[in-house]
């Protein structure tokens, strides 16, 4: 009898931790909190000499620089067919359930998929390189709405066109399309309606997803356009504050230096991290004690991610930067003051995600990834491997879940087993992560 309670008081947990889980976002990129950190346990501490066991291969997703999001039963991915692009649903297995068009893809340069879907409950939420912003049920792909939020609002992008993933709040999703008329928009996440339409800042929009921060009792959205840091009330779209973050100028006599923002900004306890390629450096802001305002701390010109993300551990920061297009080196910078802890050589620059104490570095131009132990004195690598024999780019970053780790090339996504056993691997399926982890503590 005491067995048979302790399993239905189990029972009843797992089910309300469910229930936690299905209200919230179930997958989006970068991870949960949109911070490179999945938070994952009882992984390999090392991998084989051959890489970790391959579990199975998916080609024909059409081209795509952007990840795969994965709920408890299935993966999304979107990716370039044509001149479209195409949201492409699979179920763990790496078999495709169905395909669905959502609008025109980038035609101009680096022509591939961009948006990482947002997945909420029955639906995914992607936009297209041309700013085509959809809702798609996750079980049948049909289209819920679809809009040209580019030509709704008037919006204003760059020469390489529209790469943010879909934010999701409280029932609403949130796009920046930048331009005259407006910098963000919230739609109702059920109907695609326009809830606000913020005010314009009179900028174009970077290539950046926007992230959720709560501070001092109040939600913040924090993003960037081509030439500002801002927050945003998600309630009504009233601009809380913005930065000049392109007045932040790199050491005098740089001939690299451009304006490229492309990476999410990394929030921890008041205080906000960004980084630009192109020698541009990246910058730290502190908020007032009440929010409405951000104070510059300090600035660093080490770790210019290009557009690999960092992740921020044990109060260091870790990700690559940018020498020119096609190198780059990894580096450790401290989360209080920037001071540079070291700058490494290993093949190329990349992405970087992070999972149980541990980084998952994926390299641009030969396709390596290589786990790596997350010290402050040495780019100390554990193991590695090469999943893709060719090709160039390998922009796509990394994804765990459940023990599994999703690699995404071009038109094929691979699954490898990184768990301790298959038992494990299913550790986190019914785990409610919250936000603002412990996990990234800077002390």
């Amino acid at each position: 009898m005491t067995c048979f309670k302790n399993d239905l008081l189990i029972l009843m947990w797992l089910s309300m931790i469910t229930v936690q889980v299905d209200g919230q976002v179930v997958s989006q990129w970068r991870g949960v909190d949109r911070n490179g950190i999945y938070y994952e346990e009882n992984l390999l501490q090392r991998w084989p000499e051959n890489g970790p066991e391959l579990l199975w291969s998916t080609k024909d997703l059409g081209e795509g620089y952007s990840s795969a999001s994965i709920t408890n039963d299935a993966i999304y991915v979107s990716g370039l067919l044509d001149t479209l692009e195409y949201v492409t649903a699979l179920d763990l297995n790496g078999k495709i359930l169905w395909q669905t068009e959502y609008g025109p893809g980038w035609n101009t340069s680096h022509n591939s998929s961009r948006s990482t879907p947002t997945v909420v409950n029955s639906s995914v939420y992607v936009v297209s390189g041309k700013g085509h912003l959809a809702c798609i049920d996750s079980n049948s792909g049909e289209i819920k709405w679809k809009i040209d939020a580019n030509n709704r609002f008037e919006g204003k992008w760059e020469v390489w066109g529209v790469a943010e993933s879909i934010l999701y709040h409280d029932g609403k999703v949130f796009y920046t399309p930048c331009g005259q008329k407006t910098t963000m928009v919230a739609l109702d996440a059920e109907s695609g309606s326009t809830v606000w339409e913020s005010l314009s800042i009179s900028d174009s929009s970077a290539y950046v997803s926007p992230i959720l921060i709560n501070y001092a009792g109040r939600d913040m959205i924090v993003s960037l356009t081509s030439n500002y840091i801002f927050a945003i009330d998600p309630e009504n779209g009233t601009i809380i504050w913005k930065k000049a973050y392109s007045d932040i100028q790199p050491p005098e006599g740089n001939p690299y230096f451009r304006i490229s923002n492309t990476n999410s900004p990394i929030y921890y306890e008041g205080h906000i991290y960004i980084t630009s390629g192109y020698n541009h450096g990246g910058a730290m802001f502190k908020l007032s004690e009440d929010g409405s305002d951000a104070d510059l701390i300090w600035t660093d010109s080490t770790l210019d991610v290009h557009h690999g993300g960092a992740v921020l551990l044990n109060g260091y920061i870790y990700g690559s930067n940018w020498l020119h297009n096609g190198n780059g080196n990894w580096c450790c910078i401290k989360w209080e003051t920037g001071e540079t802890m070291y700058e490494s050589s290993w093949i190329n620059k990349g992405s970087v995600i992070a999972a149980e104490n541990r980084l998952f570095c994926y390299e641009e131009k030969t396709g390596h990834i290589a786990l790596v132990e997350p010290n402050v004195d040495d780019f100390t690598i554990i193991s590695t491997f090469r999943p893709f024999e060719k090709g160039w780019p390998h922009w796509a970053h990394l994804v765990i879940r459940d023990g599994v780790m999703y690699v995404r090339y071009k038109d094929v996504l691979n699954a490898y087993m990184i768990a301790e056993s298959v038992l494990s691997g299913k550790a986190g399926s019914s785990y409610s992560h919250e936000g603002n982890h412990q996990y990234s503590h800077p002390h």
